[in-house]
């Protein structure tokens, strides 16, 4: 298989390079891990996405999965919180009008 070949020949050795994985003994493979194989890349593609606001729909077509909500369910923990993008969102309309300086912490003690 293509991935298992990638996996033993390329990945867990950058990862091994890296100090990431320990480097197998001489004449031994490497430790089957699924943190630190195909598994992981995998993961960290989606989060990088996600980071970026790539939605849960366009992520499951990249990743081959059928069912978008399956995607939501085993992604959903690396989304950005929607607390900060309610933040940002707010804070860039009150800059667009003007209103920078306007907040709590501008506001005079009574």
């Amino acid at each position: 298989m293509w991935s298992q070949g990638f996996n033993d020949q390329a990945w867990k050795p950058a990862l091994a390079s890296a100090g990431t994985i320990p480097a197998p003994e001489k004449g031994k493979r490497y430790a089957a891990a699924r943190e630190h194989g195909m598994h992981a890349l995998r993961h960290f593609y989606a989060s990088v996405l996600l980071d970026a606001g790539e939605s849960i729909r366009a992520l499951s077509l990249y990743l081959g999965h059928s069912d978008p909500g399956f995607t939501l369910r085993v992604h959903t923990h690396l989304m950005p919180s929607s607390e900060t993008r309610t933040r940002k969102a707010i804070s860039a309309m009150y800059r667009a009008a003007g209103h920078a300086h306007d907040g709590p912490e501008t506001a005079q003690a009574a």
